[in-house]
């Protein structure tokens, strides 16, 4: 557009971002989906109260789990090996950083997944007529979210 200064602040695209589970690598990723957080809302009225309506107060927060889907390479079962890590009540908690990158690769927003673990790995669909990358998933449980910005 004419006039348009090119030093304007721009929202980040979502296609630049890094994964790491639980170590300093990075892993390539090709979606990640679930990165939410909510308050439960309690409600309260007391019996005396002239108002007809309940007291909305915040409750406790939840977080739902988040999915993670990636190509499938040759000697990588990094999934797999974490997962198979669940025993009874033993489970290897990591903490999984999820950056969103500028165009230098910078990170300027960052969600951090604090003690998660695999609750569910989904392989890829086979077809012999197909022409698709095999993409598996994994399904994360954490219990608490934080988000920073840079």
């Amino acid at each position: 557009m004419a006039g348009e200064v090119q030093d304007n602040v721009w929202p980040l695209p979502k296609f630049y971002f890094s994964v790491q589970l639980g170590d300093d690598k990075s892993i390539n990723f090709q979606e990640v989906d679930g990165l939410n957080s909510e308050t439960q809302v309690i409600e309260y009225r007391h019996g005396n109260s002239p108002i007809f309506y309940p007291i909305k107060m915040p409750g406790l927060g939840r977080v739902g789990n988040v999915t993670m889907r990636k190509g499938i390479f040759v000697k990588d079962a990094k999934f797999f090996a974490w997962y198979s890590e669940i025993k009874l009540n033993v489970i290897k908690r990591r903490t999984v950083v999820v950056n969103l990158l500028d165009e230098g690769g910078n990170p300027k927003m960052t969600w951090t997944l604090n003690n998660a673990w695999p609750t569910k790995i989904t392989g890829t669909d086979l077809k012999s007529e197909g022409n698709e990358v095999a993409v598996e998933s994994v399904e994360i449980a954490f219990e608490t979210l934080t988000v920073a910005a840079a």
